[in-house]
């Protein structure tokens, strides 16, 4: 779990031009809602803010302080990124309380070694699961160690932290085991190629 503080400001700016000043600030236009209250319209600290993210992903738990003194806890639960600039536009954050569970998306890693001569191909890199939003992982592990041709793993088959609880479909296969290309099948596919290439320019 990754836990950043982060300096929040109230934002009194509205609107595209109230955000674009914000951002030439060095400064994140944000929402923080939930648990029935008021939507906060806040201001963050865009480098801190992309640390965080970086680091913790979505399931990073932000500890927002104001100016007077006062602390709140968040995560994020949407951001808008300019693609171009690869920059963060805005970000919409949740709410939370210590105790309480919430649904996320946390990523998939592999682990381990498959017997020799397979390929192993991840098919879902994300699985949903409900946790303590103060106790949320980075990332979670499904092992392929000594898994054979034709062998799968299912988000079933993943090991959870304690406490938390697989919202994805058990069956959702998120990997599985195929046998490797040989270098006669790659050579074999190249060549094909080249001759297709060729037929196209003869015609």
């Amino acid at each position: 779990m990754s836990v950043s503080e982060i300096n929040a400001e109230i934002r009194t700016e509205f609107g595209k031009g109230g955000a674009r000043r914000i951002r030439r600030a060095g400064k994140l236009p944000a929402v923080l809602y939930g648990h029935g209250e008021q939507p906060r319209h806040l201001s963050l600290p865009a480098l801190a803010f992309a640390t965080a993210i970086r680091h913790g992903g979505m399931t990073s738990v932000l500890t927002l302080t104001f100016p007077d003194g006062t602390k709140e806890t968040a995560l994020p639960k949407a951001i808008q990124r300019d693609p171009i600039k690869n920059t963060y536009e805005h970000a919409d954050l949740l709410l939370v309380r210590r105790g309480e569970k919430v649904t996320v998306e946390v990523p998939v890693t592999l682990v381990g070694e498959a017997a020799r001569g397979t390929l192993v191909m991840l098919e879902h890199d994300r699985v949903l699961i409900s946790a303590e939003a103060t106790h949320l992982p980075d990332h979670l592990e499904a092992s392929v160690e000594g898994l054979d041709a034709g062998d799968r793993v299912t988000a079933g088959q993943i090991t959870l932290p304690a406490g938390a609880e697989l919202v994805t479909d058990p069956e959702t296969v998120v990997a599985v085991v195929g046998l490797s290309p040989t270098s006669e099948q790659l050579e074999g596919a190249e060549g094909e190629g080249e001759a297709g290439e060729s037929g196209s320019a003869e015609s």
